[in-house]
């Protein structure tokens, strides 16, 4: 099998080309200039000016698959134009798939499970890309992926735990999916091979909640876990209070750290055959979380 993976240097693409060499299958990379590195085993690598310059451009019967990663990530910062994620998310999605076109096999985009009408830019940009697509791809919508070498949204769990300080929202009891780099790999593959369009979130089948991530964190730093109850009304008070102050806790942060995140594999299981994800939950964080130690 061929397959051409767009932003091919990130962290998903750069794994899942790794995961797909070892397989037997052949890998082309479609990035900018900047990114391209020698560590990551693809065998050709293309620029998007010379694989969108004209119509001819994209070569009919190549590939296998195209798998669409390419896109513009959440703004920690805010500091992006609203527009600027629909020129990339939504405008590049339109280009790679109108260019292989009736060329490819399989279409693969990576969306999101964030992918929302009334969510922020990021998540709109994401969804009128799928709505662009309209059943002629396979779109993806994972939950936070992570894996050896990359921790995600993970910071601040792990700078807490290393530091041996206390977590002080266990009274919480929030739990999330997550989905591990090697379920993400699994899947692309099975899908370039036997998979039909449609929408499909894919996470690791068991949630973790935020209490049980901060003790696999402790455990990999070999630190105590210090998880502190402390009460609902008075977290919500301080967060209150970060409102007014711009302290690091605030109303919007209390909200992301405190809430819960389902996303259900279910109907990606049933069309590969699968009664479970490859990776276990609590594996594929435990891979991740000792990389850090070893790195």
């Amino acid at each position: 099998m061929k397959v051409l993976i767009t932003g091919a240097y990130g962290f998903v693409g750069s794994n899942l080309c790794r995961y797909l060499v070892e397989k037997g299958h052949v890998c082309h990379a479609l990035d900018i200039p900047a990114a391209k590195r020698d560590d990551v085993p693809y065998e050709k690598f293309f620029t998007w000016d010379e694989m969108l310059k004209d119509d001819n451009a994209f070569p009919t019967g190549e590939y296998d698959a195209v798998v669409h990663l390419a896109g513009k990530a959440h703004d920690l910062k805010k500091v992006s134009s609203e527009q600027s994620y629909f020129d990339i998310n939504v405008g590049l999605t339109e280009k790679i798939f109108n260019a292989s076109k009736g060329k490819i096999g399989r279409f693969i985009y990576f969306s999101s499970s964030k992918a929302d009408a009334n969510g922020n830019a990021y998540g709109r940009s994401k969804l009128a890309a799928e709505k662009f697509l309209d059943g002629r791809a396979i779109v993806l919508r994972p939950a936070m992926i992570h894996g050896p070498g990359n921790k995600g949204n993970l910071n601040l769990l792990w700078g807490l735990a290393k530091r041996g300080l206390p977590w002080p929202l266990a009274a919480f009891e929030n739990r999330r999916s997550f989905a591990s780099i090697g379920n993400v790999c699994a899947a692309v593959e099975a899908l370039c091979e036997c998979g039909v369009n449609g929408i499909y979130p894919i996470a690791d089948d068991e949630m973790l909640s935020t209490n049980r991530l901060m003790e696999l964190i402790a455990e990999t730093c070999r630190k105590p876990a210090r998880l502190w109850r402390l009460p609902k009304p008075m977290m919500k008070m301080a967060a209150k209070v970060g409102d007014v102050l711009h302290l690091p806790l605030n109303t919007e942060r209390l909200g992301k750290l405190t809430e819960d995140s389902f996303v259900d594999n279910s109907e990606l299981k049933k069309l590969l055959g699968w009664t479970k994800m490859p990776v276990a939950a609590e594996d594929g964080m435990r891979m991740t979380l000792e990389s850090f130690v070893s790195g």
